[in-house]
């Protein structure tokens, strides 16, 4: 978008969370890059506020749809470092779920290819176990993109450690573009940014989430019987979803309210997680001060 350097979750996506935000619950994975992924060189501060009709977590949900809400906060400098933080809080559970601190840098090479490296902490309410990312409690994340004009194609690779270590590779296909006419007057416009995007990586976080959550054996989409086998399984760098996603944006100088519908595939489901496909829905509002 053409004001925006950053925003917010995740997907995050992919998030994320995103998920993928999609965060990534936040940008996972954060969403912390607006959809444009446009770098601009200002100091500046973003604000917004995001509602999710389930979190999905690097192509995985949990064992029943979990409604969030986030708000997040990130400064932004002209030399690219950046830092953020967000609390993200599930419905009907706890005041707040979620409190993700984190910071990095926007790197540049060329016109058509940039990238960012970045850190982020997650701290957890105690009784959050519901969050299927609650096992793990730091991300390295490294983006490239890069534009060819007609597509743009980004890489996302992510670390995650805590109580269980996992690696994820994803890698989304997208096509901006923006209307040539304004809605009310010459300083607003639409902008469209679908994409195709797959994850491959391993999924040991699923048989973390099933031995912390041995209390929820009522739920339709999880098994608790703890088999030797899932485990050796998740430790494979395998194939893990396929989403398309559709965001449509409604900007003005400042500010940006945001819809976007996933749809998202999930395979090579090993384990406790009974997933299948599902339909995502995010509302997202963002102000910047520059």
């Amino acid at each position: 978008m053409k004001y925006l350097c950053l925003l917010f979750f995740v997907a995050a996506s992919g998030t994320v969370f995103g998920a993928d935000i999609d965060l990534r619950l936040f940008a996972g994975k954060h969403a912390l890059v607006a959809d444009s992924d446009t770098i601009i060189r200002k100091r500046s501060i973003s604000a917004g506020v995001s509602y999710g009709s389930d979190v999905l977590f690097f192509g995985r949900t949990g064992p029943v749809k979990y409604p969030f809400v986030t708000a997040d906060l990130i400064y932004n400098t002209k030399s690219g470092i950046f830092l953020y933080g967000s609390a993200f809080k599930v419905l009907g559970y706890a005041p707040v779920d979620e409190v993700d601190l984190g910071g990095g840098y926007f790197y540049k090479f060329s016109k058509a290819f940039s990238g960012s490296a970045s850190y982020t902490r997650f701290i957890f309410a105690r009784d959050a176990a519901q969050v299927i990312k609650s096992a793990s409690s730091n991300d390295i994340n490294f983006k490239n993109s890069y534009d060819w004009k007609y597509l743009k194609t980004s890489a996302v690779l992510d670390y995650l450690f805590g109580k269980s270590n996992d690696i994820f590779l994803t890698v989304s296909n997208s096509k901006y573009w923006e209307s040539s006419w304004s809605i009310f007057d010459d300083q607003d416009f639409l902008s469209f940014n679908p994409s195709f995007n797959f994850i491959l990586g391993t999924q040991n976080f699923v048989q973390r989430y099933s031995l912390d959550h041995h209390f929820r054996d009522e739920a339709a989409n999880i098994s608790i019987q703890y088999d030797p086998r899932y485990a050796s399984r998740n430790r494979r760098f395998n194939m893990l979803n396929y989403s398309f996603k559709i965001p449509v944006a409604y900007n003005r100088p400042h500010y940006t309210f945001e819809f976007s519908y996933k749809y998202s595939i999930p395979v090579n489901v090993e384990g406790v997680l009974l997933n299948r496909r599902e339909s995502f829905y995010n509302l997202t509002f963002y102000y910047v001060f520059y």
